[in-house]
């Protein structure tokens, strides 16, 4: 019987617009891309394709020199078309035009059993080289993983809480094969456990008879389905230990390549959120441009594109790249107007934690609400109100973390949690902040501060 943990502190916003579970019908996607700035850490990228050059699924376009071991690879098959750079050089982009049909490099395949016996440097060496590694995080840090550690165990979530997450039974379905494939890969990776949290709200039935795996469903609201809170609640993390993360996309990813022998990086995305005319599901592949998603389909002209969720996703435009962890993108109303005393206003049509005057969504809390980016305020004293608390299913004090992010104080950081979480996991103090700060680019600043230090 799997252990179960109920949550009781956090919070869902309900959002209009989620998606409904079918594929829609959209123009092929023409180009793709690559961005390093996806992966947190990666400082020194080494490119390993010119403009012009024709790649395949699979083939090697980059590397981050403090971790050459491991490749960051074509997502499709086509034409190098643009290499595109920022300020001081900086690597911002490898645009591939899309051939229509996919090629693939060939990886040497693996029999189930193959998997199971397999050693562990074999492992390694196929995962690196063939570009599924980066699906791998390490905990502290919140960083792709370092193949040479051996960390003391792997955690997966097997499900998303974020606002119009993405259903992971329907994105996954028909590839349970893979999924257990990959995990008896990955607990060749560790001497400890493989574990998989699980929704109690919703019966997994592709996940939930995976061999295995130490298995623990989690009851609650966001931020639930959080790999760091399960983790917390799990087996927490210690100063000066490993623990490594994977997301199911990336196990089953895992298990493609070790079966099929090559690089898929098919998947399908949840087209989002309130400006969506039809908000359905896309067959596509990691990078992909959104315009095909964008164009024709929104309600008004005015809107953003978010690359991820609304929590902790990135504004992209209307012709932008979909982030490579990403499963989702989300458009909602642009908010770039003032509202006079907006807050005072009697409405039960602005979604808000607090029971503040005039904002009465407390009355209906399975309302869903069509909200846009105005964040009502601008950054302020830092006012203590107890509220992160209550929004943090995690035994620390947010608020005194960030204090201490602010002092640049390392020991009060170490004792107060900063090795437990990433931006992710107080991404909903940032909601409800009536002081307006910048809660998750306050936690990266800590984390890099230690990792650095």
């Amino acid at each position: 019987m799997s252990k179960q943990v109920k949550l009781k502190r956090g919070f869902d916003i309900r959002l209009v617009g989620k998606a409904e579970k079918k594929v829609g019908d959209y123009q092929p996607v023409k180009t793709f891309a690559i961005k390093p700035t996806d992966f947190i850490g990666m400082q020194r990228p080494k490119v390993l394709v010119k403009e012009g050059d024709t790649v395949k699924a699979g083939t090697p376009i980059l590397f981050d020199k403090k971790l050459e071991k491991v490749k960051y690879v074509a997502p499709v098959s086509g034409e190098i078309i643009e290499i595109k750079r920022g300020e001081k050089r900086k690597l911002l982009e490898i645009k591939i035009l899309a051939d229509g049909e996919i090629n693939f490099e060939n990886f040497e395949k693996l029999t189930s059993s193959g998997i199971k016996s397999a050693s562990r440097e074999t492992i390694v060496d196929k995962l690196t080289t063939s570009g599924v590694w980066p699906q791998i995080i390490q905990r502290p840090y919140g960083i792709v993983a370092n193949p040479d550690d051996n960390p003391r165990a792997i955690f997966i979530s097997g499900f998303d809480s974020h606002p119009l997450a993405p259903d992971y039974d329907y994105i996954l379905k028909g590839q349970s094969n893979y999924f257990q494939a990959g995990i008896d890969a990955l607990k060749q990776l560790t001497d400890g456990k493989v574990y998989l949290g699980l929704s109690a709200d919703n019966k997994s039935t592709e996940l939930g008879a995976i061999q295995g795996v130490e298995t623990t469903t989690f009851s609650g609201p966001h931020p639930a389905g959080n790999v760091g809170v399960q983790i917390h609640n799990t087996a927490p993390i210690n100063k000066g230990e490993t623990l490594w993360t994977v997301n199911p996309y990336g196990v089953v990813q895992i298990g493609k390549l070790l079966i099929n022998g090559i690089y898929d990086a098919s998947k399908l995305v949840a087209i989002t959120g309130s400006e969506v005319k039809t908000p359905t599901y896309a067959q596509t592949y990691i990078g992909s441009c959104v315009d095909s998603y964008v164009e024709g389909n929104t309600k008004s002209n005015h809107f953003r594109v978010i690359s991820g969720n609304v929590l902790t996703g990135e504004k992209i435009s209307k012709d932008g790249y979909l982030g490579f962890y990403q499963h989702q993108l989300t458009i909602i109303p642009e908010g770039d107007y003032y509202e006079f005393m907006g807050w005072m206003k009697p409405t039960a049509d602005k979604l808000s934690f607090h029971k503040a005057l005039g904002l009465l969504s407390f009355l209906f809390p399975k309302k869903e609400y069509a909200l846009d980016s105005n964040v009502r305020g601008e950054p302020r004293a830092f006012v203590q109100t107890g509220v992160f608390e209550k929004v943090t299913p995690m035994d620390i004090y947010p608020v005194y973390l960030l204090k201490a992010i602010m002092a640049e104080d390392f020991d009060e950081m170490e004792e107060l949690g900063i090795y437990e979480v990433i931006e992710e996991d107080l991404a909903l103090c940032e909601f409800v902040d009536v002081s307006k700060h910048p809660v998750q680019q306050l936690i990266r600043k800590g984390i890099e501060l230690i990792q650095y230090s």
